[in-house]
C-alpha cells in the first residue's frame, strides 16, 4: 500500500512538472520555473523518502549530474532561466538516464504509445541510456 506521503509527493511531482512545462512554454518564465523546481524537489523527497533522496543526490559516481542539476536550479533562481534549464536538462539526463529505458519498456504495452516505442530507431535510442542492460531504477 502506498503511504500518504508518497501520494502527496507524487501529486507535487506532477505539479512541479506542470509548472516546469508552463515555464518553458511561457518563454522561460523564471518564476514558473523556480516554482516547478521547488515542487519537483519536494515531491521527489516525499515520494521516495528523505533518506533515499539524500542517498541519491550524494552518490560520488553522479557528481557531474548533481552539480549540473542543482547549479541549474541556482541559475533559474538568479533569473538566468535558459542557461539554468539547459544545465538542469543535462543533470536530469545524467541522473535519471537509467530510468528512461525502464519507463519506455513499461509504456510499450500501451495502445498508441507502445506502437511508437517499438519502432527500431526509438528502441535503440532508449537502449543507449543507462549503460547497457542494467535494468535497475536509479533511485
Amino acid at each position: 500500500m502506498i503511504s500518504d506521503n508518497a501520494k502527496i509527493g507524487t501529486g507535487l511531482l506532477a505539479l512541479g512538472i506542470v509548472f516546469l512545462f508552463l515555464g518553458v512554454i511561457f518563454f522561460f518564465d523564471a518564476a514558473l520555473l523556480a516554482l516547478g523546481d521547488i515542487l519537483f524537489l519536494i515531491g521527489l523527497t516525499l515520494t521516495i523518502g528523505p533518506s533515499r533522496t539524500l542517498r541519491f543526490f550524494s552518490r560520488k559516481d553522479r557528481i557531474r549530474g548533481i552539480v549540473s542539476f542543482f547549479g541549474g536550479i541556482v541559475l533559474v533562481m538568479m533569473r538566468w532561466p535558459m542557461l539554468g534549464m539547459l544545465c538542469q536538462f543535462y543533470g536530469m539526463v545524467y541522473l535519471f538516464g537509467q530510468f528512461f529505458p525502464i519507463a519506455a519498456q513499461a509504456m510499450q504495452d500501451t495502445p498508441v504509445i507502445g506502437d511508437i516505442l517499438r519502432l527500431p530507431a526509438i528502441e535503440n535510442f532508449f537502449a543507449s541510456f543507462g549503460g547497457g542492460n542494467n535494468r535497475r531504477a536509479p533511485v
